[in-house]
């Protein structure tokens, strides 16, 4: 900072300001304090500036280390909302969801001085853990269907209203025989569409049939979808995650079956790419960017003393050809 304040022509307290507090200092001082900088190629000491502020601006976030595209969009999102507000995020993988695996993770980030946590709780086994583990910190929970507690923050998107408008839409084109494609056991997510797909049917008056519990993967997708093509078919399937859905699809396509003539298909997260299946696929979108900035809010509202708080974001459903009614 000496080196860029001697270069300026200015001080060292003027370098500061025009760092940390730029609307302070005059445009033209500012131009030659950022002309030193780039020149000079002066980076900012953040552990130095943690010394002195106590804040480490470091944010620690516990994950599954899942490789689904549909979490992997809300970790990235958590990121990119944490930088925006010049935060680094530290991430701390836990394969085993058990209690002491949690503890352990919890233990090591605050070790490495962060000053809150988010936990992507796909699964019912890391949600009731993290909401077990004592804590220094903030925590907040990215889950849907979660009560908030006295000492934790919930996030979550309506998994269970996302479902509900897709098998809604289903039913508004006609079908009557809408079946389900499920993702696995124990998984929050996972259950919450089911329950949304088994209340929408029950409130038409029409029976739910389950085609099976994927891993997510299109791999489960295909091979499930291979079995049900040698069988009787129902005339729509509400799959529970895009990856899924595009083996599903590919089974049909193979063993003849048409889609939306023979069978219509709606999936779930709006990945990248869903718009180009063949034919492109009607689906559930999911607010990650929106999730990941609400996360990083209600952790930094934290951390000025606001108290718990439960956010619950609505998903949006996006019609696209595989689902529409073709007669004939």
């Amino acid at each position: 900072m000496i080196d860029v304040a001697q270069l300026a022509g200015v001080s060292p307290q003027t370098v500061s300001r025009a760092i940390n507090r730029p609307e302070t200092v005059r445009p033209a001082i500012r131009d030659l304090i950022t002309a030193a900088i780039e020149q000079l190629g002066y980076r900012r000491n953040l552990s130095a500036r943690a010394l002195v502020t106590n804040q480490t601006r470091n944010l620690g976030l516990v994950d599954s280390g899942s490789s689904i595209p549909g979490h992997a969009s809300m970790l990235m999102a958590i990121e990119n909302a944490a930088r925006e507000q010049d935060y680094a995020v530290t991430v701390a993988l836990v394969a085993k969801p058990g209690p002491d695996a949690i503890s352990a993770a919890f233990t090591h980030l605050m070790d490495r001085g962060v000053q809150g946590i988010i936990v992507l709780a796909n699964t019912t086994d890391l949600a009731e853990a993290s909401r077990r583990v004592p804590t220094d910190v903030p925590v907040v929970i990215v889950a849907g269907g979660m009560a908030p507690r006295t000492e934790l923050r919930v996030v979550g998107v309506r998994q269970e209203e996302g479902a509900q408008m897709a098998t809604r839409h289903l039913i508004d084109q006609g079908y009557t025989s809408i079946a389900h494609l499920a993702g696995p056991p124990r998984w929050l997510d996972a259950g919450l569409r089911d329950q949304g797909w088994r209340s929408a049917l029950a409130l038409a008056g029409l029976t739910s049939t389950v085609l099976g519990q994927g891993d997510w993967s299109a791999r489960s997708g295909h091979s499930i979808g291979i079995e049900q093509a040698n069988s009787q078919l129902p005339e729509a399937v509400f799959i529970a995650n895009d990856q899924m859905a595009l083996g599903f699809m590919l089974a049909l396509h193979e063993r003849g079956v048409r889609i939306p003539h023979d069978v219509a298909i709606v999936g779930f997260d709006d990945l990248a790419g869903s718009g180009y299946f063949y034919p492109p696929l009607t689906t559930v979108r999911q607010p990650f960017s929106q999730v990941g900035h609400t996360a990083i809010d209600v952790l930094l509202r934290a951390l000025s003393g606001a108290p718990p708080e439960s956010h619950s974001v609505s998903p949006e459903l996006i019609v696209r050809e595989s689902s529409i009614r073709i007669e004939g």
